[in-house]
């Protein structure tokens, strides 16, 4: 083995930093349990708030090797909703908002019109919006430019009334794309500030919706409201310290009565002073060194000791920066609660609201902790002037060659700023989004024409920012909550537990299954598998990524994916020991020899890993993520750390045993006949094909709703329930629409699924539908339930889920088609491979419908069912390749040779039959286990993953593999055709030659 001692240091490095991040995970989640059990009171009850704080204290402190908890929480390995509960939205902005504010000067009815008509059709097609509503425009006014509704003097430099149709369509997208941008922004900066841990942000490529996690919140209607609410810009005025000189000296009065009380409480507990704390006063009130722009820790002279003492108390929470205040991000959940005291709000004047800066910025006076400034504004929620008045902002130079930004304001915004700048002069005004400040430049004078230029010590990035932030009152787009999933926390540990527990179990069936048939080459083989699953968890955790119940499941088909590799170059071993050849000998072959078919079989799984990953979304994403990072770790650890150990043996001249008694002379010399009996194979599968198609006419499928649309209510009731009793009793919740109750997970647990009110966006709307149901459930004659998760998927969304799993399916059989061309350079294979794929689709989708309603679980055809049918695809060809691989090499070696094709494909189905057997026999064990014990969550991919590994194992022997004899007969059938009919002329050519 080459470079040994390099794959020692790779396999110590990976092995070291998978170590540090594995712990990296465990001490985030040690700190979070030390918060919660801070929080928690005797009667278990949790503080949130304090638990916040607690968390909040040590956000910026180093915890673990150097590393602060917000570092540690951005790179370890967090559990998905569905492990521990949670809410996942997704959003869309509406671009038919956005088309009605842009052509809201034009007053055209035709316009509302066309709107509606592009909302009707946008649910059943993936077409543009606004290229949907240019058409719609055009058949109500086909002699109207739409210049001439678009065109006005905010967009002069842009449109004109010249400007051609497909201008104005591409201005519209561009600023149906800003609208987005700023959205995206605005959703990302209200997550921050939520509060979650370990929070999930995404674009949906290729469309205007924002996929939002939040794993572990408990009150979704919070959410739902935050998330979805339009953005509000306000330019509000700002109060000097010298003018609410009297309140600070309030505040600082109660916090040191807060202080005493604290410590009447605690008596022995120490006085805690920081850093900032000053030491003396020149004056006897806070107030007068605030007024006075002094330090809060350069103060001298003499003082009384109260005044010292309320110093002391106010330093303990705020820091005077010379210019107004400013807190430590790890206090602001405590400076929140006492600014919202009754006491301390009487103290401010009634129109005086206290609020932060975005962005935290390094403590002058301790450059190892962040500050926020914090401001008290006036009239906020009512501002003297709102962001719709700004029709433009962007990003420029001051005269300094400085970044600035430039804005621009319509009439009325002119006129009102003029007056509010006039009477500010030498004051800030602050611009607030979402009540956080952005900005807050001083007024040199007074600014009239709507134009202003706001300069400051701003990066470019910062100055684009901004620029933004202004023109996110420009348009109203609210974000509407299109689809959305709730797990209720309960509901999320029991899958937690359910998946942890089934996945060991199946591993430790695994490995003592390897090891009753490998001997001790098994234990080496068991030892490769663990080093897997920890490179596996440790690379997880370093990319930050989330552990989901597919995930989980796309791990357990990573241990089989590895599982293969070494029984390929195991199998190959063994051959290599039947010629004689010595020990050294036969790994050294085995091992090159294998190489061919581990690439090829992981090249075809990593195809249809790599589509799920581009289109999949939320627990498909998971399971592809983990499947991806599986197959690098699983080869690694099956190619490298296997030879290690061998290489080992043979420096110490002792040798591993392949077999045991009861593996030894199993499919030894097996001489199946698969090819001469392939048109009976052919005639079952197509029986089983066409059985399958007559009941999806006459049954169909059951939709899950993520392609149909709907809303999904999971209830857990105290007793055994009647399904039709449940119907019943929510016919009249849902005014007589369509509902549809199934058993899910036991008896006394139903899944309520319903198109009642889909396509109503409104918050509320959802809020009141789920009261309305829960008051249901709370008496179904005599049996009490409850909502314990649900989850909304709205009809265009459906809709783009259908074709997003059709193209993921069509792409991911082409791919593998063209890898199997390129690599066999053969059409046949390529066609057997395509067959092969083909029918292991359509029996599992024939037997999804013949077995739904007969079997105890869900068997509804959703996403995470096209996720497993994409995995079965993988599956299935890297099963088919490998059978390939050794047809192409005996092909090769049999080319001089008298025997038939059938005998030499023959030949090499029954040298694979060993590895077919062990791969499928372990991958199904694995299966068998998560799909009793694995949870109903995945109860029904697992099934179709199931039963797809029974399929595909199947296809690669009797179908996959006859239609390439078939092909390559035919191939040779019209070859000698060819030169037979070439011989005559060739003859008659050497006539006429002669003649």
């Amino acid at each position: 083995m080459n470079n040994k001692g390099g794959i020692i240091a790779l396999l110590v490095a990976f092995l070291s930093i998978s170590a540090y991040f594995l712990l990296r995970t465990w001490k985030a989640n040690d700190i979070r349990k030390d918060a919660e059990a801070f929080a928690t009171d005797k009667s278990g009850k949790i503080d949130y708030a304090k638990k916040q704080r607690y968390l909040d204290s040590l956000w910026k402190k180093p915890v673990f090797l150097g590393t602060t908890t917000e570092d540690l929480t951005k790179q370890e390995l967090g559990l998905g909703l569905d492990l521990q509960g949670g809410m996942s939205v997704i959003l869309e902005v509406s671009p038919a908002e956005i088309l009605r504010s842009l052509a809201a000067s034009a007053r055209d009815p035709k316009v509302a019109t066309a709107i509606e008509n592009a909302q009707k059709r946008a649910v059943s097609t993936n077409t543009n919006f606004v290229d949907l509503f240019a058409q719609e425009y055009k058949k109500l006014a086909p002699d109207t430019k739409l210049a001439s509704v678009f065109s006005n003097s905010s967009n002069r430099g842009t449109l004109s009334l010249e400007s051609s149709d497909s201008q104005v369509v591409n201005y519209i997208k561009k600023e149906v794309d800003g609208a987005f941008d700023r959205a995206f922004r605005i959703i990302q900066t209200r997550v921050d500030k939520f509060g979650v841990a370990n929070p999930n942000l995404q674009r949906l490529s290729g469309t205007n919706r924002i996929q939002v996690e939040l794993p572990g919140v408990d009150n979704p209607d919070r959410v739902r409201k935050l998330l979805s609410g339009a953005a509000k810009l306000e330019f509000c005025e700002v109060y000097t310290m010298q003018e609410i000189a009297p309140a600070i000296d309030g505040l600082a009065g109660i916090l040191l009565q807060m202080d005493i009380e604290a410590r009447k409480k605690a008596p022995a507990a120490a006085e805690t002073t920081t850093a900032s704390t000053p030491k003396d006063s020149s004056k006897n009130s806070l107030s007068a060194q605030l007024a006075g722009g002094a330090k809060g820790d350069s103060t001298k002279g003499d003082s009384t000791a109260l005044a010292q003492r309320q110093n002391n108390a106010f330093s303990n929470l705020f820091i005077p920066t010379g210019y107004g205040l400013a807190v430590r991000t790890k206090d602001i959940a405590r400076v929140k609660e006492v600014m919202d005291r009754s006491d301390v709000r009487a103290l401010f004047p009634a129109n005086a609201s206290y609020v932060f800066d975005i962005k935290p910025r390094a403590n002058g006076t301790n450059t190892s902790e962040e500050i926020v400034d914090m401001y008290f504004v006036k009239d906020l929620g009512k501002a003297p002037l709102e962001g719709d008045v700004v029709t433009n902002a962007s990003q420029d130079y001051d005269e300094r060659g400085k970044p600035a930004v430039e804005m621009q304001m319509n009439a009325e915004g002119a006129r009102k700023w003029k007056a509010l700048t006039g009477a500010n002069i030498g004051r800030p005004i602050a611009i607030i989004l979402d009540n956080y400040v952005y900005s807050a430049p001083n007024v040199n004078g007074e600014i009239g024409g709507g134009r202003s230029s706001i300069a400051g010590n701003f990066t470019v990035e910062e100055a684009q920012d901004l620029a933004n932030v202004l023109k996110a009152g420009k348009l109203p787009a609210p974000t509407n909550i299109i689809s959305e999933d709730i797990v209720g926390a309960t509901v999320g540990s029991e899958a937690a537990q359910a998946g942890i527990i089934s996945s060991l179990v199946g591993l430790l069936i695994v490995l003592g299954f390897v090891l009753i048939y490998y001997n001790k080459a098994g234990v080496i083989a068991d030892i490769a598998l663990i080093v897997n699953l920890f490179l596996l968890l440790g690379v997880m955790a370093s990319f930050g990524a989330t552990l989901t119940l597919p995930g989980i499941a796309g791990m357990v088909l990573s241990v089989g994916v590895s599982v293969d590799a070494n029984v390929l170059i195991y199998e190959r071993i063994k051959e290599e020991l039947a010629l004689g050849k010595t020990f050294k000998d036969a790994v050294r072959d085995g091992f090159k020899n294998a190489m061919s078919s581990i690439i090829d079989s992981n090249v075809t799984t990593l195809i249809t890993g790599v589509v799920l990953f581009v289109f999949g979304t939320g627990l498909i994403l998971g399971f592809a993520t983990t499947l991806l990072i599986g197959i690098f770790t699983s080869l690694f650890s099956a190619i490298f750390v296997s030879r290690l150990f061998f290489e080992y043996y043979i420096s110490k001249g002792k040798s591993v045993s392949f077999v045991t008694k009861w593996s030894e002379k199993l499919f030894k010399d097996s001489k199946f006949d698969f090819v001469s009996k392939r048109k009976l194979y052919y005639t079952i599968s197509s029986a089983i094909i066409i059985a399958g198609i007559i009941s999806i006419a006459i049954k169909g499928f059951g939709l899950g709703v993520d392609f149909l649309g709907g809303r999904t209510y999971i209830a857990k009731f105290t007793q055994t329930v009647n399904t039709e009793d449940i119907e019943n009793a929510l016919k009249p919740t849902f005014e007589g629409q369509a509902i549809e109750v199934k058993t899910f997970g036991g008896f006394d647990q139903v899944k309520i699924t319903t198109p009642y009110k889909i396509e109503n966006t409104n918050t509320e709307v959802e809020k009141d539908i789920q009261a309305s149901v829960n008051k249901v459930l709370a008496n179904v004659n005599g049996n009490s339930g409850k909502v314990v998760s649900s989850s909304k998927v709205g009809p265009t969304i459906a809709n783009d889920a259908i074709w997003g799993a059709i193209k993921a399916v069509l792409i991911s059989i082409i791919l593998v088609f063209a890898y199997i061309y390129i690599r066999f350079r053969k059409l046949a294979f390529g066609y057997g491979s395509l067959v092969a794929l083909l029918h292991d689709v359509l029996i599992i989708l024939g037997v999804f419908s013949i077995l739904r309603g007969f079997l105890p679980f869900s068997l509804d055809v959703d996403q995470a069912f096209v996720g497993a049918v994409l995995t079965i695809m993988g599956y299935s060809m890297n099963d088919t390749v490998v059978v390939f691989d050794r047809v192409r090499e005996y092909l090769a070696e049999k080319r001089d040779l008298k025997e038939d094709i059938p005998t030499v494909i023959n030949n090499a189905l029954n040298s694979t039959l060993s590895r077919t057997a062990v791969t499928g026999f372990s991958t199904l064990l694995v299966l068998l286990v998560l799909l009793i014990f694995g949870g109903e969550t995945i109860r029904g991919f697992v099934f179709a993953m199931f039963i797809g590994v029974i399929v595909g194992t199947y296809s690669s022997l009797f179908v996959a593999t006859p239609i390439v004899v078939d092909g390559m007969q035919r191939d040779m059938r019209k070859e000698a055709e060819k030169l037979a009919a070439a011989a005559p002329v060739a003859a008659e050519s050497k006539k006429s030659k002669k003649a």
